[in-house]
């Protein structure tokens, strides 16, 4: 009842009467009602609070919609427990017996129930015939789920007493990790946020899928668990728009609302839960609250005027939190309030009863219920928010419902004692103090029913399953359209990218696999031919026409159509790319997703993704397009990308590459699809692609092995005693060329230019030859790749690049030549390329004073001569260095 309720029996009248009406018509009429009366308010201009929108601060399922629990709730509360403490012992061991590696003690404490009752009841298992559910299991509860795994026998007690100890490879990983555990783990999700993000587009990946009739429909569920902390991330609540949009029933929130993040509440001063509900219901979802535990079910029913409900409803979470900490008398006072009526009924019960009111994440009762509707939901994806209590079961003075929860990380032997006293646990003094792994005979009732609960839903998760499924590759002349060059046309790598999408998607055998992903930029990458070629996707086609209908190249979706176009969201895209490259896993579905982009807007804002797509296996292309500092005329600092493939480095299984011509592009591409979709390497591709448009070269004969390497001899100069080795790429390049011409026309000096198409992999491969010399010094070292091409050589090598000069630094260790680099460090600015290449010092003149400056280094020239130099190309020694600030 409204406290600033002045006409109390007006207002019982119209809830007496909305109650008949539910009550003789049912809960669409009642709704319907409502909905009406709220536009009416809105028409009438009456303002309504956002409180309209939000339910009270009670369970979502009335007791007498509660379906019947369909399971044994002592033994698996004997299950649970056998978890728990494995759980613990795990964390605990590894922080007495491994040099303090420990864990975390209170998450997985936190959640256990809200995935006891999915593991017994709902999560389904991959069979041979048939795919199973996906789940994102909240990643810093992991020891949750190898406590699982061995019960159920899928891990060993050696490697949970490996837990967090992977060098010597027995180890387990510290969070779900599936490149160190590939057969476990199906998802990358300790990246607060990630997770969340990846389901939905997971989600609609799958739909995706079936309307292409990849896949035929199914049953299949995300379900994605999160903490109510996490939601704060952007990317958490980044895509719930999208699955409300396309009414993703498929998809499963649960949020585990422990009410607390490290280091203290998520809201102490206001309701996590209601505001997460008022974000969810407005995004279209289905919301379900769990928040109170079956022992409330009587005191709600005694309070006959919603005194209690009013209550909860109005205290804040920090207040909620205080309470559960504090003695029986405390809760008590917090219960009653300052309402007489309502102190009555909290005085009839017992302090049993008061000690026993528990919150509803920790009732597999309540859950249950909440799951059922769930997956019964059609047209709108669901979400559970469920309360439960951080650290629970290890004690107020451990942390159990602390603000330290998180930071608990260890248990002296009174609280071993009391944990196992709560839990009704069978281990003597030495076992518990010993930190015993504990595992029943698999005899026992308690094994039994895991196994049998397992086998009816499909088998075990997390379980990572990988089929083998090679797919025929076209082979290399089938891109002949981008081999034979441009002609006397100019043409971007860019649009050389188009036409090899298009030789792709007439393939018989890839074109259906073929997933082109783009941030609303298709149209600036020149690509749009796509619309009308292979449409975009949209689950309900096109509801409309387009104004641009007559237009040959209009905007076309369709239920079938094959491009995704995200809209302005890299990590949206990031998490479609990811849905997809890891299909050959988790469809048993090869797929090949190219998703094209601003580079600078890759690598720098979505670059936990895409490490994440490296943990996960992923296999398929990420297109960096309007590559390079200087190709971009007048867009300016924000959009000029001069380090992501310096970044792409860090990643061990990451293919970068900066092919400055079309047949570059079609060699990388189609060796890619050889790694990745033939061979089935866990590797991606990353490569450039300019917007620049020159005339393009044929391929010349036999260079494809180097591209690939990273490395080829472009154009060789004839011999010569005074002699430069020229190495560029990418969008300079064709400056390097330049400068081998003025090198010879201004100064008689002869240059071999070469095509370094990536230092990342010269790097690789060098390192990796060191490496093994240094292992093996007993035999003779092997020469790298790079210094087979450019250790006999004559004269210094110059390398020069669109990118910061780190980029072409990283191969210096292992060059026996003179080595300088020019690069683009600094802050870009707007302006046009021949301005921004001067500026940046990477153009055609300073590559030829760099190379004569190598020279004089190696006493080839006179020093004189590279003043010459600067003085006929009107360089100005005095020009701030772009690098230094």
């Amino acid at each position: 009842m409204a406290v600033n309720d002045n006409d109390p029996i007006e207002t019982k009248e119209w809830l007496d009467a909305f109650t008949s009406l539910v009550k003789e018509e049912g809960k669409e009429r009642g709704q319907f009602i409502v909905e009406t009366l709220l536009q009416a308010a809105h028409r009438k201009g009456v303002p309504v609070g956002p409180e309209a929108y939000l339910s009270p601060y009670c369970n979502t399922i009335p007791v007498n919609e509660q379906p019947e629990y369909p399971g044994d709730l002592a033994i698996e509360k004997r299950i649970e427990a056998l978890l728990r403490w494995n759980a613990i012992a795990m964390v605990l061991l590894a922080r007495r017996d491994a040099g303090g590696v420990g864990g975390h003690l209170s998450s997985y404490a936190s959640i256990a129930t809200l995935y006891e009752v999915g593991h017994h009841h709902f999560f389904h298992g991959a069979t041979k015939d048939q795919l199973g559910d996906l789940v994102y299991f909240q990643g810093h509860s992991a020891e949750g789920n190898y406590a699982r795994a061995f019960l159920e026998g899928r891990l060993t007690k050696k490697q949970l007493t490996h837990f967090r100890q992977e060098a010597g490879g027995d180890g387990l990983s510290s969070y779900p990790h599936p490149w160190l555990m590939p057969n476990f783990w199906q998802f990358a999700t300790v990246s607060l946020g990630l997770g969340p993000l990846q389901a939905v587009y997971q989600a609609r990946f799958i739909k995706y899928l079936e309307n292409h009739k990849l896949l035929p429909p199914s049953d299949r569920k995300v379900w994605m668990f999160a903490g109510d902390g996490e939601m704060d991330e952007s990317e958490s609540l980044a895509g719930i728009t999208l699955a409300g949009r396309e009414k993703l029933d498929n998809l499963i929130y649960v949020v585990n609302c422990n009410l607390q993040r490290l280091d203290g509440l998520v809201r102490s001063n206001g309701k996590i839960v209601q505001e997460l509900e008022g974000h969810f219901r407005a995004a279209g979802w289905r919301v379900i609250k769990v928040l109170w535990d079956s022992h409330w079910d009587a005191l709600f029913a005694k309070d006959k005027k919603g005194l209690l409900l009013q209550r909860l409803t109005q205290a804040v979470d920090g207040e909620l939190q205080n309470s559960y900490v504090r003695d029986v008398a405390h809760q008590r006072a917090f219960l009653a309030g300052e309402d007489s009526e309502l102190k009555a009924i909290i005085d009839s019960l017992s302090d049993e009863e008061i000690a026993s009111l528990h919150r509803g994440g920790h009732d597999p009762v309540k859950i249950y219920a909440a799951y059922a509707a769930a997956i019964s939901t059609k047209g709108q994806p669901t979400v559970i928010l469920a309360q439960s209590v951080k650290g629970y079961g290890l004690g107020t003075a451990y942390g159990e419902g602390r603000n330290v929860a998180h930071n608990q990380l260890d248990m002296p032997e009174e609280g071993l004692k009391a944990f196992r006293s709560r839990f009704d646990l069978a281990l003597s003094d030495k076992q518990l103090l010993n930190l015993e792994f504990y595992k029943p005979d698999e005899k026992s009732a308690e094994l039994k029913y895991l196994q049998a609960k397992r086998q009816q839903l499909g088998g075990y998760l997390p379980e990572r399953q990988v089929k083998k499924n090679p797919l025929k590759v076209p082979s290399l002349a089938a891109f002949d359209v981008v081999l034979k060059g441009s002609g006397d046309r100019d043409m971007s790598t860019t649009m050389a990218l188009g036409r090899i999408l298009n030789v792709l998607l007439k393939d018989p055998a890839l074109a259906p696999r073929i997933v082109p992903i783009f941030s609303d930029e298709v149209r600036t990458f020149g690509l749009e031919a796509l619309f009308r070629q292979i449409g975009i996707y949209s689950p309900v086609g096109q509801l409309y026409t387009p104004e641009d209908k007559e237009q040959f190249l209009y905007y076309r979706e369709s239920e079938d159509g094959q491009l995704l176009e995200e809209g302005i969201t890299e990590a949206g895209c990031m998490s479609s790319w990811l849905a997809a490259a890891t299909s050959y896993a988790t469809h048993r579905l090869p797929m090949v997703p190219f998703f094209v982009y601003y580079s600078m807007f890759g690598f720098q804002r979505v670059g936990d993704f895409i490490w994440a797509a490296g943990d996960m296996r992923a296999r398929g292309f990420l297109i960096g397009a309007t590559a390079g500092r200087t190709t971009l005329e007048g867009e300016g600092l924000q959009h000029q990308d001069g380090h992501s493939l310096v970044t792409a480095s860090t990643l061990p299984n990451c293919r970068a590459y900066d092919p400055a011509f079309a047949y570059e592009m079609a060699v990388i591409i189609q060796r890619g699809l050889v790694e990745m979709v033939s061979e089935e390497k866990d590797v991606f591709y990353y490569i450039m692609a300019m917007n620049e448009r020159y005339i393009q070269p044929e391929l010349p004969k036999g260079v494809e092995e180097g591209i690939i390497k990273g490395l080829y001899l472009l154009q060789e100069a004839k011999a010569a005693k005074k002699k430069v080795q020229l190495l560029g790429g990418g969008a300079i390049l064709r400056e390097v060329l330049a400068a081998a011409e003025l090198l010879k026309k201004d100064f008689g000096i002869a240059a071999d230019v070469w095509s370094v198409t990536s230092f990342n992999e010269l790097r690789r491969e060098a390192a990796d030859l060191q490496r093994s010399a240094m292992l093996t010094p007993d035999k003779k070292a092997p020469l790298s790749y790079l210094e087979k091409c450019l250790g006999k050589r004559v004269g210094p090598v110059v390398a020069a690049t669109d990118y910061v000069r780190l980029y072409a630094e990283q191969v210096r260790p292992f060059s026996s030549k003179t080595y300088v680099t020019l690069g683009t460090d600094g802050f870009g600015r707007s302006d046009t390329r021949q301005n921004l290449r001067h500026h940046f010092e990477v153009d055609r003149y300073y590559i030829v004073v760099a190379a004569l400056y190598a020279l004089a280094q190696e006493g080839t020239v006179p020093t004189k001569q590279v003043t010459e130099a600067l003085k006929k190309y009107n360089i100005d020694r005095n020009k701030p260095n772009p690098l230094v600030v």
